[in-house]
């Protein structure tokens, strides 16, 4: 049956694609450049003394970039101060952080890659949405009521089949490059549309989870987010030619040039945010010695606002010592003080305008 953009697509195929419709010496060359960019990322990655230290900067700004692709929107200024003091009104702001959520949770739990799984997806698609529903039981239409532009399969068993299928060929198939086939499990993700809200940002999820379990990246700190939106018009572009005309070779050399151009931009502020830290180091040890610490430095570092109460609970010093050195830190220019509410919040502005730069 030919597809139709207003009729459910159960006949979807399953993975994998015949490889005469995307081995080509181009998808090839894409692949070896990706892989060579990941693999410098991540040998770079253990330089940064504290994970925290990615985990909660450039996890949020694929948090905040992922949210952006479905109309969802924060600032970074906004994001971060949220995360930091727990005080925020804005739902939109609320909702990236459950994504930075919900991809933490999913990571800390994947201790095997078995663990990789339906069941992990449902958990994903639950914090990001803050729904209680699983598995989708009702039909959905992608577009508007008047502007249908894809229909995805069924719910019941033929939902279900295509979903055993994407963990089945997740799991168990090894004749793929595993950036090939991300790629290619990104679109069938998206495909299948296996729930009713937030398909896009557990999809994106699932992605860079999958990189992990495939042992190409240690942290999940690699944003492809940033690419996509930056690229959307292509990205939904290629992502129609697949489903209408299995043209599979432009889709997966775009998921390529993705984590290539990708695993460069974060290798970038991994390099800049570690020059930073050491240079606060120095700074601090050399001008104001009385209160350096490690562990002061690191907590600062941890994400672009501090405050006392975030020293108090790391055991760094008391109430009245923390203010002392967080004013001190201010007097250096390293930080720069904000009242938020009833709170003072301290921003580290040279790590800010990293994570803020293109």
């Amino acid at each position: 049956m030919a597809f139709s953009k207003e009729k459910p697509y159960n006949e979807l195929p399953l993975l994998l694609p015949d490889k005469k419709n995307w081995e080509t010496l181009e998808v090839y060359k894409k692949l070896a450049d990706a892989r060579a960019s990941l693999a410098e990322l991540k040998g770079r990655l253990p330089i940064i003394p504290n994970p925290l230290m990615l985990i909660n900067t450039l996890v949020l700004q694929e948090a905040k970039d992922s949210s952006t692709i479905e109309n969802i929107f924060t600032t970074n200024d906004a994001l971060y101060k949220a995360f930091s003091s727990n005080l925020t009104n804005d739902a939109s702001t609320k909702e990236v952080l459950r994504y930075r959520e919900a991809l933490w949770n999913a990571f800390t739990k994947m201790k095997k890659p078995s663990e990789y799984s339906e069941k992990l997806a449902v958990e994903i698609f639950k914090t990001i949405t803050d729904k209680k529903e699983e598995i989708r039981k009702v039909q959905v239409y992608i577009g508007s009521s008047n502007h249908i532009v894809y229909t995805p399969p069924s719910p019941g068993n033929i939902l279900k089949e295509k979903l055993t299928n994407w963990f089945d060929i997740t799991l168990k198939e090894k004749n793929v490059d595993p950036l090939i086939k991300m790629s290619m499990l990104h679109y069938q993700f998206e495909a299948i549309h296996p729930f009713t809200d937030g398909n896009g940002r557990t999809g994106r999820i699932l992605n860079v989870l999958y990189l992990c379990k495939e042992k190409l990246i240690d942290l999940p700190v690699i944003y492809l987010s940033k690419f996509i939106l930056d690229n959307k018009n292509d990205y939904y572009k290629f992502l129609r030619e697949v489903t209408e005309n299995k043209k599979w070779e432009n889709w997966i050399l775009f998921m390529l040039n993705a984590v290539n151009e990708t695993a460069k931009l974060t290798l970038h502020k991994v390099n800049a945010i570690y020059e930073e830290y050491l240079s606060v180091i120095e700074k601090v040890r050399t001008k104001a010695p009385d209160i350096y610490t490690h562990e002061l430095i690191d907590v600062i570092f941890n994400q672009p606002y501090c405050k006392i109460a975030i020293l108090e609970e790391k055991k760094i010093a008391s109430r009245n010592t923390a203010s002392k050195y967080l004013r001190k830190l201010e007097e250096l220019g390293i930080l720069k003080s904000e009242v938020v509410g009833r709170e003072t919040l301290y921003k580290n502005i040279l790590l800010f305008n990293i994570l803020s730069s293109k």
